[in-house]
């Protein structure tokens, strides 16, 4: 395949990408959907590939689009590529240029947050490794590995799917990288839906702190656009053009980050060969994505400690993170196999139906318990994220409490530094394909319901009550100045 080849299909998707963002300014119900430019773009690109017009045009006789659809197989190719790759560049970014709190500092605001975000992910995989070894593999003739469906799909989101690609094609099932795909994208959109409508529940039933009318969107965003009068920079300059671009010291920083993680895994890899492979071999099968957040988080720390850590700017971290992440939406989507989920339809749906109802349940059970004060606004951005990605989380949060009066955001993104590194795409993530491979369904099971039914009780018995008696103390102390015996006309 020609370099030039490799250009056309980069326009060709950046082409795509951009139908997909006059859509969403031009589509009503796109729009209140909520979703983003980048899953318009990913279905358009199914739609005229080879599963779908591909597939059309060779029932009525014509197979000029049967390989490759309106793209061509060369593109299609070249697409299949990109998520792997950039799943480490969204990877590296996560911590990149972020300040990292001390751990008073987290635990003390984001304990309940973590709680809860535990029992979302543990129990995803609970929900998922039962249906396998109840229903998938004895009726459906699934592999056990489709139990972490779930919480790769729903919690990790299409980019910890797609990255998980090489995984599921190393263990012989190829097909689990499909199903994840669409386990994603039912939970993106899942997500939102369920989001929003229990939202406006909320808001009528008198369960919000913050927003106590349906919040309504400006024109401008539900088109996903910023007003004439608005003005929001994607980042801070921290090095002078005239002597380097600062995106270009960015993206190299991210490419030292990236080259860390891939030194960490190779060394533990050469390791697991050295010591243990002929027993069990493990580590091999682990992505670079993990890792490559592990080495985002070494190499800020190590300019802290130098004094260079202001030349990392958060804003455009965040814009070359969503960069990467648009542009691995629209080539996982665009390349999925429709066969594949079709072949496998009812265990496609017993996974989305059980992780809903979980994710459901908790939100509108455990998390009033454990966090009394603001929980609709706090719990709503795990819900969201337990559903699709993080990105769905905020949009949620920012719904519920535009004004950010609430903790939520703080909370929720202190959480994220300690989630982040295990579930949704980090090391726990990783590895349970892999464990599941090589020790079957039931370890997995055990530590994850222990961690589970260990992330109720905390929640429940430490949280729940903590947060109820300062709620409780907090009152008494407002309550003389407010509603007591000296007040009013007597």
């Amino acid at each position: 395949m020609s370099a030039n080849q490799v250009g056309l299909s980069l326009l060709l998707l950046g082409l795509v990408l951009l139908v997909g963002k006059a859509i969403r300014m031009r589509v009503r119900w796109v729009q209140s959907l909520f979703l983003p430019s980048a899953i318009i773009a990913g279905f358009l690109a199914l739609l005229a590939g080879p599963e779908v017009l591909g597939a059309a045009a060779a029932a009525l006789g014509h197979d000029g689009f049967a390989e490759g659809g309106l793209f061509g197989a060369d593109t299609l190719a070249v697409w299949k590529t990109l998520p792997g790759m950039l799943i480490s560049v969204v990877f590296a970014t996560l911590f990149l240029g972020q300040k990292l709190p001390g751990p008073r500092t987290v635990v003390d605001l984001a304990g309940p947050q973590l709680s809860v975000g535990v029992a979302f992910a543990a129990g995803q995989y609970v929900v998922g490794l039962l249906l396998a070894v109840a229903v998938l593999g004895p009726l459906l003739d699934l592999p056990p590995m489709a139990g972490a469906l779930i919480e790769i799909g729903f919690e990790g989101g299409h980019g910890t799917a797609a990255g998980m690609i090489p995984v599921f094609e190393e263990v012989g099932w190829s097909e689990g990288a499909d199903l994840a795909i669409a386990v994603a994208t039912v939970g993106l959109v899942g997500g939102i839906v369920i989001g929003v409508a229990v939202i406006n529940w909320a808001i009528r039933t008198g369960r919000t702190e913050v927003v106590r009318d349906v919040y309504e969107q400006s024109i401008e965003e539900q088109r996903g656009l910023f007003g004439k009068d608005e003005q929001y920079t994607a980042g801070t300059l921290t090095s002078r053009p005239a002597s380097i671009e600062p995106l270009s010291l960015h993206m190299s920083f991210v490419a030292l980050a990236i080259i860390i993680g891939q030194l960490m895994l190779s060394g533990l890899q050469w390791l697991e060969q050295a010591l243990w492979a002929d027993t069990v071999e493990l580590l091999a099968y682990v992505p670079l994505f993990p890792l490559a957040m592990l080495g985002g988080i070494v190499l800020q720390l190590g300019l802290n400690a130098a004094g260079w850590g202001h030349l990392i700017d958060p804003g455009l971290m965040l814009r070359i993170q969503g960069f990467a992440l648009d542009v691995l939406i629209v080539a996982a989507l665009a390349t999925i196999s429709l066969e594949a989920i079709a072949s496998n339809m009812w265990a496609f749906l017993l996974l989305c139906a059980g992780g809903i109802v979980l994710n459901v349940v908790l939100l509108l059970w455990l998390v009033p318990r454990t966090i009394p004060s603001f929980w609709l606004e706090r719990g709503i951005g795990d819900f969201g994220q337990s559903m699709g990605v993080t990105a769905t989380g905020l949009v949620l949060m920012r719904i519920v409490d535009p004004e950010a009066k609430s903790p939520c955001f703080e909370a929720f993104g202190y959480k994220q530094l300690v989630f982040e590194p295990f579930f949704g795409g980090g090391l726990i993530t990783a590895i349970a394909v892999p464990l599941v491979f090589q020790f079957g369904p039931w370890p997995l099971l055990g530590v994850m319901g222990v961690l589970f039914l260990g992330s109720l009780a905390v929640s429940l018995l430490y949280w729940g009550r903590k947060t109820t008696d300062e709620a409780a103390i907090e009152v008494a102390e407002v309550t003389p100045d407010h509603v007591g015996p000296g007040d009013g006309a007597g």
